[in-house]
């Protein structure tokens, strides 16, 4: 069979990566053509467009820059066309790819949507899309598929694949020889996010908490679609960046600062205690709080129905609130014991479901429909 893949940034392309695997499980012939990234290609060839030449992140970017992502969507198109896939598999993305969701259905091509868009949250109109263009929806979080019942769309709960990560990844022994860290001193991991507009945000508070806490050393984990260079005017002698190993660093740091994301759900599934944040362009911001009906941004606070861990939001995002969190998340703070019961409750929710190869599966299913 064959499968076209879209994922259009760093946590998309793990998450597809993922279910490839499970795909491969199911169809040991499959044929992949992918928009992707690094962890896709380590899973199997096909790669026509990287996406860390094509994100484009919040409100304002978007608008300027339209061109440049119609482009993207016409070309995307005809490598589809020209692919002529079994089947079109979207994973996250959604304004990209409910677009994509569109072209499928009129093209005659059966349409997976991986990751669902987060209507939820915002944009809910976007589920009469869903339900017009999307012929297979799959779910990773715990309280969508009761919100997803009022909607006419097949759709699967299938796990969250960051827990069989988890499961699976140990410490490895000589990490912090390799990376040229000091072993025996704590680490205090950073996850400034995935894109640049995001990192020139989150990183430089996070760095300036280095003077207030001399005994612990800070690790960077560098965003895959960035390269070393874009990091440079942040980076000095007691600040170390690593690539390609995030889920080491979190095994290994005693507590994590943490963009809103992805990252904030991967850390809390990890079990490192956490200081929660985001900052975006004002202007967005301004936008977002009028559109978005979420009454949290971290999803562990969002799964966990409740204010877990404390969300430093735009203003609330500065070095006196950050210090002021993570000395109460490092050991002996007031906050460590709390965090980690909450840890706990979380792991519960998600369960152990082999999402990858679960998702697989329902796809088999939808190909031969």
């Amino acid at each position: 069979m064959k499968y076209f893949l879209i994922a259009g940034e760093a946590s998309g392309d793990a998450l597809a990566a993922s279910l490839m695997q499970g795909i491969l499980v199911e169809d040991p012939k499959a044929e992949f053509q992918y928009w992707g990234g690094d962890a896709m290609q380590k899973i199997a060839p096909g790669l026509l467009q990287h996406y860390k030449d094509i994100t484009i992140m919040g409100f304002v970017e978007v608008l300027m820059r339209i061109r440049e992502v119609f482009g993207n969507l016409k070309r995307c198109q005809s490598h589809v066309l020209a692919f002529n896939p079994d089947v079109l598999i979207l994973v996250d993305y959604p304004g990209f790819n409910l677009r994509m969701a569109k072209f499928g259905k009129e093209n005659g091509i059966k349409t997976c949507y991986y990751i669902a868009p987060k209507i939820w949250a915002w944009n809910e109109k976007r589920g009469y899309k869903i339900e017009k263009y999307v012929d297979l929806l799959l779910l990773i979080f715990p309280f969508e598929p009761n919100y997803f019942k009022k909607w006419k769309v097949n759709s699967v709960y299938v796990g969250n694949p960051l827990v069989q990560q988890a499961k699976q990844t140990f410490p490895r022994p000589g990490f912090l020889e390799e990376i040229g860290a000091d072993k025996y001193k704590p680490i205090i991991a950073l996850l400034p996010g995935s894109r640049k507009q995001e990192v020139k945000r989150m990183l430089p508070p996070m760095l300036s908490l280095a003077n207030d806490l001399p005994e612990y050393q800070f690790l960077i984990a560098g965003a895959p679609g960035l390269e070393k260079s874009f990091y440079e005017e942040w980076l000095n002698p007691t600040v170390n960046i690593v690539f390609g190993e995030t889920a080491q660093i979190l095994k290994h740091a005693t507590a994590a600062v943490v963009c809103s994301g992805t990252a904030s759900l991967e850390t809390a599934i990890m079990g490192v205690p956490q200081v929660c944040g985001y900052a975006a362009h004002p202007i967005s911001y301004n936008i977002a709080i009028r559109v978005v009906k979420v009454k949290y941004v971290s999803l562990v606070n969002l799964n966990l129905d409740r204010l877990a861990i404390n969300e430093l939001v735009q203003k609330d995002y500065t070095k006196a609130h950050l210090l002021e969190e993570l000395i109460q998340i490092l050991p002996g703070g007031s906050k460590l014991e709390k965090m980690r019961g909450d840890y706990a409750e979380l792991s519960a929710l998600f369960g152990d479901e082999n999402a990858g190869l679960k998702g697989a599966q329902e796809i088999q299913k939808l190909i031969k429909a």
